[in-house]
């Protein structure tokens, strides 16, 4: 099996995120794309994320009727902070006969030094990096400079449409009021409805589908 892992809070997981890892799965020739929702990113220590139950309900409504795309809470399960390294180990000494691919956005390979144990992360997956709709300022032919070339040796550059939605944005506009219809599956939008998501204490309800008005709805980093 080639297996694609995709880590992130998914607060809440838009089309971006569908996009995303649908491109890899194809151009990577990927069995499946497990998405791996992060229990305490170190990256988010300051943010308020929404409790793992519901952020895994909402990533099984986004991908209900795709059967190569999965869910596995490996990071909701384990207590700390949730490491890269962490986790692509675990999937490997479950799956030991299985190709592991990491998928991030190629913006985040400048950050890729400072991630815990990078030098393993390339030996225990193959790192997929994402450009999302403009070429990244880290390609084939400058990743060896910056990464070396052990770990630039590793990656695999992907090239998916650019969409501009990111989960903050999906948040706030929640809160104000806004529809997000389009911008994420039509199920999540109705589960951030009823369940009243990201809305702020003094902010009027966000029409869902089966009201009046229109309402709808990025890695896992180190």
């Amino acid at each position: 099996m080639r297996l694609g892992i995709f880590g992130g809070t998914f607060d809440p997981i838009h089309v971006g995120h569908l996009v995303l890892a649908e491109q890899c799965r194809e151009q990577c020739r990927l069995d499946e794309v497990w998405f791996v929702p992060a229990a305490a990113p170190p990256h988010k220590l300051d943010s308020a994320i929404t409790p793992g139950k519901q952020r895994v309900e909402i990533l099984e409504l986004a991908v209900a009727g795709m059967p190569q795309f999965k869910i596995s809470d490996i990071e909701l399960k384990r207590t700390g902070l949730s490491f890269t390294v962490d986790t692509l180990g675990a999937v490997k000494a479950a799956h030991p006969h299985d190709e592991l691919f990491l998928l991030i956005g190629a913006d985040s390979l400048h950050d890729f030094p400072t991630w815990r144990d990078p030098d393993r992360i390339a030996e225990l997956a193959t790192i997929v990096a994402v450009n999302r709709g403009e070429p990244s300022s880290v390609d084939a032919s400058t990743s060896s400079a910056l990464l070396g070339e052990t770990i630039s040796s590793r990656i695999q550059f992907v090239t998916m449409p650019g969409i501009a939605v990111s989960a903050t944005d999906l948040r706030d506009r929640v809160a104000a009021g806004c529809s997000l219809r389009f911008l994420v599956p039509r199920a999540v939008e109705e589960y951030i409805v009823q369940h009243r998501l990201y809305q702020q204490a003094d902010s009027e309800p966000v029409s869902s589908s089966f009201e009046n008005s229109v309402s709808g709805s990025q890695s896992s980093g180190s």
